[in-house]
C-alpha cells in the first residue's frame, strides 16, 4: 500500500504503484450498479412494446432495489468468510448474467427475474467498493477516494437514462442491457487480475467478529415488497386490499424485528419517532423516496405514449434533474450552519412542488414545464439531502451514529422499491391494467403523481419538525 502525505495526494506515485488503477476497476462495480438503475426508465417504453406486461412496470425498479438492498447487506459481512477478490468477482458474474438475461429476455416475466439477479449483483459491487477503500488503500487518502466516489453517482445518475435512450434510439433496448452483460463480465476479469495483493486474497481476519447477517429482516422486507407490488398486478378490491394490507403489515414486521436484534440493525433506535431529529429526519427521507419514483418509473412510457415526446428528449430530462441534484449540492455545501435547517425545509418544499407539478405537467404535456418540475425535484434533493443527513448523524446516540450514516441511503432504497411498487398499484387501477393504450396512460398521468402529494405533504411536515426537534448547534455537526 502506498504510502502518501496526509496533507497531500501524489497521484502520480499512487498511479505507479497500482493502487489507483486497482481504486478505478473497484468504481467501476459502481458505475455499472447505478448508471443501471437509471438507465431503465428510458427503454421502458421500447421495451413495454415489445414484450408487453405494462402492468409489471413498477417491478423493474422494486426489485433491482430489493435485490440490492439484500446483496449489500450481505456483501460486507461476507468478506469476514470469504476473500474479497472471490466476492467481487462473483458479484460481477452475477450482475453480468442478470443483464444478459434481461436483454435476452422474451417475456416481462423473465426480464424481471434478470433484474433480480442484476439488482443483487450490482449491490454487492456497491458494497464491496466501499469494502476496498477501508481494506486495500491508506487512510489518508479516503477522502479523496470517497469524494471520486461520489462524483462518479453523479456522473452515472446523468449517463444512465441517456444511454438507455441512445441505445434504443439506434439500436434495441436490448442492446442497453447487452452494455451491462459485456461490463459485469469485464469487471470479473478485472477483479481477478487487479485485485492480487494479500488484503483481497484472504479472508478478514476479524472473522469471528462478524456481525450476525438480518435474515429475518429482510426476508420480512422482501416478502412486504413483493406482496405491495402484487397487489397492483391484477387489480381486483378484495385481493389487492389485503395484500397491500399484509404487506404493509410485512414492513411494520420488518422495523420490529430490525429494532430487536441490537447486533445486526439496519436502523437507529426510535425510527420514526418526531421527538428526535433521527425520527423525524428519517421520516421525510422515507416519504420523499416513496413519493418520488413515479417520474422515474412511468414518466418516459407516459410521454411517449401520450405526446410521442423522443426517447432522446425524456433521456435528457431525467439526466436535468440528476444534474440540478449534483450542481446545487455543490452550491450550497458551504452555507453557514445558521442557515442549514432553512435549507432542508426549502429543499422539501422543492420536492413537494415538483412532486405536484408532475401531475399537471405531465396530462399537459410541456417540455419546459415538464423540465422545471424535473429541476425542482432534483434541485430540492440536492440542496437538503447533505445537511439532513448530517443532522440525523450528529443527532444520534454516539453508539448509534454509524449506523444513522448508513441507515439513510438504506432508507432510500427501501423507500424506492416500495414506491415503485406502490405506482404500480396506482398506474395498474387507473388504466395500465386494461393494457398500454392513449386513454389509459392519460387517465394514469391524472392520477399518479397526484396519489403521492399526500407522501410529498407529509415530508414537508417531517422537514419542519426535523428543525424544530433539536436544540443542538449545527456546528457540532461533523
Amino acid at each position: 500500500m502506498t504510502e502518501i502525505s496526509t496533507n497531500r495526494v501524489d497521484w502520480r506515485a499512487l498511479w505507479a504503484s497500482g493502487d489507483l488503477a486497482r481504486f478505478c476497476f473497484i468504481s467501476l462495480g459502481i458505475l455499472l450498479h447505478a448508471t443501471n438503475e437509471t438507465m431503465v426508465a428510458t427503454v421502458m417504453p421500447a421495451m413495454v412494446g415489445e414484450l408487453a406486461g405494462v402492468q409489471l412496470v413498477g417491478w423493474s425498479l422494486a426489485i433491482y432495489e430489493l435485490g440490492a438492498i439484500v446483496a449489500g447487506a450481505a456483501a460486507g459481512r461476507l468478506v469476514s468468510y470469504v476473500a474479497l477478490r472471490t466476492n467481487m468477482v462473483v458479484a460481477a458474474l452475477l450482475y453480468a448474467a442478470g443483464a444478459l438475461i434481461c436483454a435476452t429476455s422474451p417475456s416481462m416475466q423473465l426480464f424481471l427475474a434478470g433484474r433480480l439477479i442484476e439488482g443483487l449483483g450490482g449491490g454487492a459491487l456497491v458494497s464491496l467498493a466501499f469494502v476496498s477503500v477501508e481494506r486495500l488503500f491508506s487512510r489518508a487518502i479516503w477522502p479523496q477516494l470517497f469524494g471520486i466516489m461520489s462524483a462518479i453517482w453523479g456522473v452515472a445518475a446523468f449517463s444512465g437514462p441517456l444511454l438507455g435512450a441512445i441505445m434504443t434510439e439506434f439500436l434495441s433496448w436490448r442492446w442497453a442491457f447487452g452494455v451491462f452483460t459485456l461490463g459485469g463480465t469485464a469487471m470479473a476479469l478485472a477483479s481477478f487480475l487487479v485485485l492480487n495483493t494479500p488484503e483481497a486474497k484472504k479472508p478478514s481476519t476479524s472473522a469471528g467478529k462478524a456481525p450476525p447477517f438480518p435474515f429475518a429482516a429482510l426476508a420480512c422486507l422482501a416478502v412486504a415488497v413483493v406482496l405491495i407490488a402484487s397487489a397492483g398486478v391484477d387489480i381486483a378490491l378484495l385481493r389487492s386490499s389485503l395484500l397491500i394490507v399484509l404487506g404493509l403489515a410485512g414492513l411494520a414486521l420488518f422495523f420490529t424485528i430490525d429494532a430487536l436484534k441490537p447486533r445486526s440493525r439496519l436502523f437507529p433506535a426510535r425510527l420514526f419517532s418526531w421527538r428526535t431529529p433521527v425520527g423525524a429526519g428519517m421520516t421525510m427521507v422515507a416519504a420523499f423516496s416513496v413519493a418520488t419514483c413515479s417520474f422515474g418509473v412511468y414518466g418516459p412510457l407516459l410521454l411517449t405514449s401520450l405526446h410521442d415526446i423522443p426517447l432522446l428528449t425524456t433521456g435528457y430530462i431525467i439526466a436535468a434533474e440528476s444534474i440540478a441534484w449534483s450542481i446545487l449540492s455543490i452550491l450550497v455545501a458551504n452555507a453557514p450552519p445558521q442557515r442549514e435547517r432553512l435549507i432542508i425545509v426549502t429543499g422539501a418544499l422543492m420536492i413537494a412542488a415538483g412532486i405536484a407539478g408532475f401531475a399537471y405537467t405531465i396530462p399537459l404535456g410541456s417540455i419546459p414545464l415538464i423540465l422545471i418540475c424535473a429541476l425542482l425535484q432534483g434541485g430540492g434533493f440536492g440542496i437538503a439531502w447533505p445537511f439532513l443527513t448530517r443532522v440525523i448523524v450528529a443527532s444520534a446516540p454516539v453508539d448509534e451514529q454509524t449506523i444513522a450514516s448508513a441507515a439513510v441511503p438504506t432508507m432510500q432504497r427501501i423507500g424506492y422499491a416500495v414506491g415503485a411498487a406502490l405506482a404500480g398499484i396506482v398506474a395498474n387501477a387507473s388504466g395500465f391494467s386494461q393494457g398500454l393504450s392513449h386513454d389509459a396512460a392519460a387517465n394514469v398521468a391524472s392520477w399518479l403523481f397526484l396519489a403521492f402529494v399526500p407522501l410529498g405533504i407529509l415530508g414537508c411536515l417531517a422537514a419542519l419538525r426535523t428543525s424544530a426537534a433539536t436544540n443542538r448547534p449545527l456546528e457540532a455537526i461533523g
